[in-house]
């Protein structure tokens, strides 16, 4: 799960089909839930007439009326499209959390759900004629795109290396447990894996404990050395697993083009009004989206994306914590302060995408291309 928005259900019937460029929802018909762990779910769905194309990593935006209220929640795809027949997001339940805990007990094969079309830079672009190593850092549900990822790989370049390092909590919640051990057998060569378990069995001969620097050099140590040019680093995970993923990368001179980054959940706290990068008084925004061009006023303390839902214009949006990128949008002039960019790119912020969720008018100019 990347995160969440809630607000008062408000129906919409899409205006345009997916996949040419502009938000679009998919009704999906569940075909398949599988228990992968007690509180761990994976929902497989049926293919909508003309299918759904995905890049490895990407998410889903699940939507749904609970409590007269329309909550979304974006689960990462597990699966690989072109070796698995069904898309499929893995969902953890989460203490308080309405649709993770909805789903865990309650959704069964035949069910419907509303859902956004796949999403996110998280994503690998597989290529048959690569050779390259492929270093996985997993913790707890933060598997689910990896798993998705390692997969794509795996069965499209068969020269290249995938190597797993998963954090868990102990071995009964090892997400995907069996479908791991399946691929080690399949690529013997090509995938290695290796657990890291807060508390493991009694005949447990991995690590034990909390992922560590001295881990993490020991196992890059051990995996197959294809170059600093052919080696890249995905983490997925806790925050405090990226941070020692990340702290660990730095201090071992990796080059940071070659580390990316996927965040379920965000640190980031609302900036208040300030005078001093000009979100402290009342702008007009204009933003251009599926050939419509909107004017309004957004007030200090109140972000882009806020205010337009607020008066009903119906903009792309699933995280609402400036992670899963649903809402970014370009700008064409004026200047917008942010209150997280951990989704963007450093390519993508000097090209000027901003992201409507955690964006804020800080000048008077301010004009914003969606799609």
């Amino acid at each position: 799960m990347l995160g969440f928005f809630k607000r008062k259900k408000k129906e919409k019937v899409p205006e345009h089909e997916p996949g040419h460029g502009k938000s679009s929802y998919y009704n999906l018909q569940v075909r398949e839930v599988v228990k992968e762990t007690p509180d761990t779910i994976t929902i497989y769905f049926d293919l909508p007439d003309g299918g759904i194309s995905y890049i490895p990593g990407q998410f889903f935006t699940l939507i749904m009326d609970l409590g007269g209220n329309e909550i979304r929640r974006a689960y990462s795809l597990c699966t690989c499209p072109e070796t698995d027949p069904y898309p499929g997001v893995t969902v953890k339940r989460m203490e308080g959390g309405l649709m993770s805990n909805h789903l865990n007990d309650h959704l069964k094969a035949g069910d419907s759900i509303k859902v956004m079309e796949p999403i996110g830079n998280f994503t690998v672009t597989v290529d048959k004629e690569l050779k390259r190593h492929l270093v996985l850092f997993g913790g707890g549900s933060g598997i689910t795109p990896l798993m998705s990822i390692a997969k794509s790989v795996l069965h499209g370049e068969k020269d290249s290396q995938v190597s797993l390092v998963y954090g868990n909590r102990d071995i009964e919640s090892i997400i995907f447990k069996e479908e791991i051990e399946s691929l080690e057998k399949k690529y013997p060569d090509n995938f290695q894996v290796r657990h890291v378990l807060e508390k493991g069995p009694e005949n447990w001969s991995g690590a034990q404990g909390y992922l560590t620097k001295e881990l993490i050099e020991g196992y890059l140590k051990e995996f197959p050395d294809f170059g600093a040019k052919s080696t890249s680093y995905y983490m997925c995970g806790p925050e405090g697993l990226m941070n020692v993923v990340t702290e660990s990368l730095e201090v071992l001179g990796i080059d940071h083009h070659s580390v990316f980054k996927e965040s379920f959940t965000t640190s980031a706290v609302r900036n208040e009004p300030s005078a001093e990068d000009g979100t402290d008084v009342s702008r007009e925004v204009t933003v251009i989206f599926d050939d419509e061009e909107f004017k309004f006023v957004v007030e200090p303390g109140k972000t882009i994306l806020e205010t337009a839902l607020d008066l009903d214009i119906d903009l792309p949006f699933s995280c609402q914590s400036g992670l899963c990128t649903a809402c970014r949008g370009k700008c064409l002039s004026g200047s917008v302060k942010m209150d997280e960019t951990e989704g963007l790119s450093e390519e993508e912020l000097e090209e000027g995408y901003v992201l409507t969720c955690v964006g804020h008018p800080a000048s008077d100019d301010v004009k914003i291309e969606i799609g």
